[in-house]
């Protein structure tokens, strides 16, 4: 159902869009267009030419030569992999953070489940983060309308080389058409509705310049050169050096065959040759290709600080790479998965989940109260270390809520009907159960609504009266309020004995020794009747028993 008003991310009403044809599919000169490989017969001279060529425009062969070093260069590919898979996560669609309204929610939640049912999302998350090497990546929306929603039927990556910039006020991406607009400039503007674009900044700047793979193409081509001048030296100096002797009666076809038989003798350690011609094998010339590895490791963990922001987490670091170095290099990386997070969310949100909202009536406010997206970077808490300190923490008067203690603790709030696990009912007068007077102090508060509402809020008179209400009348458990109402003068001189002592005691140790010197206040006659009604309880309890099990009558 889509709304006849729709706002475009400048907030402006705009014509609704067209989305029945994707834009690049009447432009077949980009489809049959083949990729060139910039890094053959790279040279220091070729790749500056290269990066001035981006500088000034023309990013084709720039966008090209990230694809060779991704491609050629396995330490790059693995190290890219690991910072852009580590932002696939769980996600989801939530209402904006600053006071939403229950409109505002129920749109969220809609939002969340129209773009669970998208396939092959986490796949089209993964092609997003190709921007994190390469500067940008654009995605081609294919729409379709499913169950009268409209919704993207396909997300497809395509070619950075396929885009060009337009420099005006702010940087623009347009597909790489040789076509003059209206105003002159070159390439075609992106539709509408029919992209999502995200930009990653890995350093200030104009965009050609901002790709994290631009730190790593010089570094790329001297370990090539490297790569290729260790095979050169195997090749040369690690195999034993061949000599022909030949007399100077050869003719030129014996030279030939001679020199055809060294040859294979290298290779097949095999050979043979004309009678009187002499073959002799020199040992192999003494050479060290630990320069050539040198050179090559020093590469390589220059891209691992350029990627990873640390060595240790890539493995590259020999015998320094202990666990705790890792442990502290790893932590550096979460920053920067952290700020690929944030980067991408924002992206989605404005490309992506404003785009579905305003095409279906659920963004009538525009951008500025969208939904949002959110991919979950929030890690788990350690819950021993929580079970134990949230109980001290509100004990002292911290009053954390319960959705940040599930978000720390990475447990969801339950939906509305859903099963939750709870913790046993103890049995009466076990320790922790409501009945044991040493649970409660004299200002707990009765917890839930109770027959002893009207009764004080405070002390043990409500709670006996609570645990009455909530637990099964056994004899126990119906002459509980009496007992503690007879024990309640008693108790409550206690803690406040106790509460007075702590509040002077300077130590542990004053607190300790103050402990022992208290006498509990109870005079003889109040133990007495206290007693007296605990034997009498016991007594009229234990005629219950009986009658039960005698199926007398009761009462």
């Amino acid at each position: 159902m889509a709304t006849s008003r729709i706002l475009g991310h400048d907030g402006q009403p705009m014509p609704m869009p067209d989305l029945a044809t994707p834009q690049t599919s009447r432009l077949a000169s980009l489809q049959r267009e083949l990729q060139t490989h910039p890094t053959r017969g790279l040279t220091p001279s070729r790749l500056a030419q290269i990066l001035d060529a981006a500088e000034q425009g023309d990013m084709t062969a720039q966008s090209d030569l990230f694809e060779d070093m991704e491609e050629k260069d396995g330490h790059i590919a693995s190290e890219m992999n690991k910072r852009r898979r580590a932002c696939i996560l769980e996600w989801e669609v939530v209402a904006p953070q600053k006071s939403p309204s229950a409109r505002e929610k129920r749109n969220a939640a809609q939002l969340d489940e129209l773009l669970q049912s998208i396939d092959d999302f986490e796949d089209m998350l993964f092609d997003v983060t190709d921007a994190i090497g390469k500067g940008f990546a654009c995605l081609e929306i294919e729409w379709h309308r499913a169950e009268g929603f409209w919704l993207p039927k396909t997300l497809t990556h395509r070619p950075q080389s396929w885009f060009t910039l337009h420099r005006g006020y702010r940087q623009e991406l347009r597909l790489r058409t040789y076509e003059a607009q209206g105003d002159g400039s070159v390439g075609e503007p992106l539709r509408p509705f029919g992209w999502l674009t995200h930009v990653h900044k890995a350093k200030s700047g104009y965009l050609e310049r901002s790709a994290l793979f631009r730190q790593l193409a010089w570094t790329y081509l001297f370990k090539n050169y490297s790569v290729g001048d260790l095979a050169e030296f195997l090749e040369i100096y690690g195999i034993p050096l061949r000599v022909g002797k030949y007399p100077a009666s050869a003719s030129e076809a014996e030279k030939v065959t001679l020199l055809r038989a060294l040859a294979a003798i290298g290779h097949n350690a095999a050979g043979i040759v004309p009678e009187g011609m002499l073959m002799e094998f020199h040992n192999a010339a003494d050479g060290d290709p630990k320069a050539f590895d040198l050179m090559m490791g020093w590469c390589e963990r220059n891209q691992s600080k350029v990627i990873l922001g640390a060595t240790l987490t890539s493995g590259s670091d020999g015998s320094a790479s202990t666990y705790a170095l890792g442990q502290i290099h790893n932590e550096v990386r979460k920053d920067l998965r952290d700020a690929d997070v944030r980067q991408i969310n924002a992206t989605l949100t404005r490309e992506l989940v404003y785009t579905v909202a305003a095409l279906n009536g659920l963004a009538p406010d525009g951008p500025r109260r969208c939904p949002q997206f959110q991919l979950n970077a929030q890690e788990t808490e350690d819950l021993t270390a929580y079970a134990d300190a949230l109980p001290k923490l509100v004990g002292i008067g911290i009053t954390p809520t319960v959705k940040w203690a599930h978000e720390k603790l990475g447990i969801p709030m339950p939906q509305e009907g859903e099963a939750t696990l709870s913790p046993a009912a103890p049995a009466a007068g076990q320790a922790g159960s409501p009945l044991g007077a040493a649970a409660f102090s004299a200002k707990t508060p009765c917890p839930t609504p109770c027959p002893s509402a009207g009764r004080p809020a405070w002390g043990h008179a409500a709670l006996a009266a609570c645990a009455q209400a909530a637990m099964p009348q056994t004899p126990p458990v119906a002459m509980a309020p009496q007992l503690a109402g007879s024990a309640a003068p008693a108790v409550d001189g206690w803690i406040d004995q106790i509460r007075a002592l702590v509040e002077r005691a300077g130590s542990l140790q004053e607190i300790r020794d103050g402990l022992e010197q208290l006498i509990p206040n109870m005079t003889l006659e109040q133990y007495a009747a206290a007693m007296a009604d605990a034997l009498a309880a016991a007594q009229l309890a234990g005629r219950y028993e009986v009658l039960q099990e005698a199926g007398g009558p009761h009462g």
